[in-house]
């Protein structure tokens, strides 16, 4: 009985050593922020030494050492904080910040870049008042690029003088760094709002990269709306003095705006369509949040902006995104 156990107990032991080999490797390769070969060189040596130990050494000697690498990566994986000073790709080079005068909100470093056809950012910036009361829209903005399995979803916000203010949670990324969702898990990225009028956040997607984008008008009172804005407005003055580490399982875009939602109204319970951003729309059709009228497949065959190929951004951009939709 005694043998059986510990076959079973090494087994254990060794999938764990090999699991935390696995994840010590990937934190190293995509968490250390060192130029080329550095993170190849260490998390290669991180793995072959960990393999080593593994294999080379005797019974509890084995498990003594693996265990000795895996806390001296985890102590430094720990100690390892997110910055806003570092160096930016451009359409991430300034992070929002908000502040509060009664029925005012004065957002700064509004982003309302012009993305040239080539798929290059001229980014400009600027800072703009918004009154509560005049808030009367909120919209689901949905963009795919890649199948129907994941979405990038981020809110619009209307006013009644014609202003619109689109935020979107996305990676901040340091330049020459491209996007992965891998890289994602491993502290690679930190977390930003961007806040930007339409013609940046949704014409980048309509026009300049040709994906599939829905807009979709959700339901919500006047007070469920202004506590929206308001927790949106919070996390922007958080991050900007506080910042955070992407995760793209727990700290996404999906994620902030269903955590939004939550401390501004009603708790709106996980699912995996929320897991499966793609069906983030769908869910909260499920939940009451979408006019109903229409089954959801008409809805949102109905709710697609289409795009001419010559269109232009000009001042009527969020009037003609709008025309025809549900």
């Amino acid at each position: 009985m005694k043998r059986p156990m510990r076959r079973g107990l090494n087994a254990v032991l060794a999938a764990l050593a090999v699991a935390g080999g696995v994840w010590g490797a990937l934190a190293l390769y995509f968490g250390l922020r060192a130029p080329p070969p550095v993170p190849d060189v260490l998390a290669a040596g991180f793995a072959l030494t960990m393999a080593a130990c593994l294999l080379g050494l005797p019974g509890w000697r084995r498990w003594a050492a693996a265990a000795g690498l895996f806390a001296l990566v985890l102590a430094w994986w720990a100690s390892l904080t997110p910055s806003n000073d570092r160096v930016w790709e451009p359409e991430y080079s300034r992070t929002a910040s908000a502040s509060r005068d009664g029925d005012t909100i004065r957002l700064h470093n509004i982003r309302n870049a012009a993305w040239l056809p080539d798929g290059t950012l001229r980014p400009h910036y600027h800072d703009a008042d918004f009154r509560l009361s005049q808030l009367n829209e909120v919209d689901l903005v949905c963009s795919y690029w890649a199948g129907d399995a994941i979405a990038h979803v981020f809110l619009s916000f209307g006013f009644r003088d014609g202003q619109h203010l689109a935020v979107s949670v996305e990676t901040r990324r340091e330049r020459g760094k491209p996007w992965s969702a891998l890289a994602g898990f491993f502290r690679r990225y930190e977390l930003i709002y961007v806040v930007a009028d339409e013609r940046d956040l949704i014409g980048a997607r309509t026009d300049a990269r040709r994906e599939r984008v829905y807009l979709y008008r959700l339901r919500a009172t006047p007070a469920e709306q202004r506590a929206l804005f308001l927790s949106y407005v919070d996390r922007i003055h958080t991050l900007a003095e506080r910042p955070e580490f992407y995760n793209t399982l727990l700290n996404n875009c999906t994620t902030n705006v269903v955590d939004r939602a939550n401390a501004a109204a009603r708790v709106i319970p996980y699912s995996w369509m929320l897991l499966f951003s793609g069906h983030a729309d769908r869910y909260a059709y499920d939940l009451g949040r979408m006019d109903s009228d229409l089954p959801f497949d008409a809805l949102k065959r109905a709710s697609l902006i289409h795009r001419p190929d010559d269109a232009v951004q000009d001042a009527d951009f969020s009037r003609e995104i709008r025309r025809g939709l549900p």
